[in-house]
């Protein structure tokens, strides 16, 4: 089953279609540089944006290569390729796999008892499941822009908007979901807390909320600004770092 998952066939649809992607990424970008230099838009600035896009994309992409590495040994190679370098994401990917490998009745995730039956259940899954937000953008995204860029108002003093109070609280809430569920696995009984559950994700988030801390003194304290190019990817690094070690 493998050796059919990895086949000439299957690298050839799934490059194909990554390398479409790759090339309207490419031209997004050169046709929004251009269109920042016709509207007047500073140079440096412009450049230090396109640096900080790179390095926030070149540095988290090892651990997705870890995902696909990881997925790679049940599921071939062209098919994880493909998902994580699309539209895919780490945790998503791995999390509906496994879920919709024990659906057609596997334990795990293996090459011995994969099947064309299971793996077809399961990639149908992988796909199905994210492609929402792509549709839900097509038909609605126009409306919610006009929302976002009209909630300004001169006279607003300078107030956050609609969309940053909207970003905050998604993160906000995003971030309180999985804390939740890290730190769900406490459980009192009789007066004695205790733990049941893996203790990585929270010793994680722990610390790459601390290597997060460090950079963001730097850069604001110590005005070492180039430094918030890297908070991201390096807190992300130093995290999967300690979930290794630990």
């Amino acid at each position: 089953m493998i050796s059919q998952l990895n086949s000439p066939s299957l690298y050839l649809i799934c490059g194909l279609i990554i390398a479409f992607v790759a090339v309207v990424c490419v031209i997004f970008m050169v046709r929004a540089y251009r269109a920042g230099l016709m509207i007047g838009m500073d140079r440096a600035k412009l450049n230090r944006a396109l640096t900080s896009s790179v390095t926030f994309s070149v540095l988290p992409s090892i651990g997705i290569l870890l995902g696909v590495i990881a997925l790679s040994g049940s599921l071939g190679t062209p098919w994880p390729w493909l998902r994580l370098s699309v539209i895919g994401a780490l945790h998503y990917e791995t999390q509906v796999a496994q879920a919709a490998a024990e659906q057609v009745g596997l334990s795990s995730l293996s090459a011995a008892a994969m099947t064309p039956r299971a793996f077809a259940t399961i990639a149908f899954l992988m796909s199905v499941c994210i492609m929402w937000g792509m549709i839900l953008s097509f038909f609605f995204n126009k409306a919610y822009l006009k929302k976002l860029s009209g909630n300004k108002t001169p006279d607003s003093k300078g107030k956050p908007g609609f969309g940053d109070s909207a970003m905050v609280a998604m993160f906000i809430g995003l971030v309180s979901a999985y804390i939740g569920s890290y730190i769900g696995g406490f459980v009192s009984s009789e007066g004695v807390l205790t733990f049941r559950g893996d203790l990585t994700p929270i010793i994680v988030a722990a610390v790459s909320a601390a290597v997060m801390a460090v950079f963001l003194y730097f850069s604001e304290k110590k005005h070492m600004v180039w430094l918030e190019s890297f908070s991201i990817a390096g807190s992300m690094l130093v995290g999967m770092l300690a979930a290794i070690l630990f």
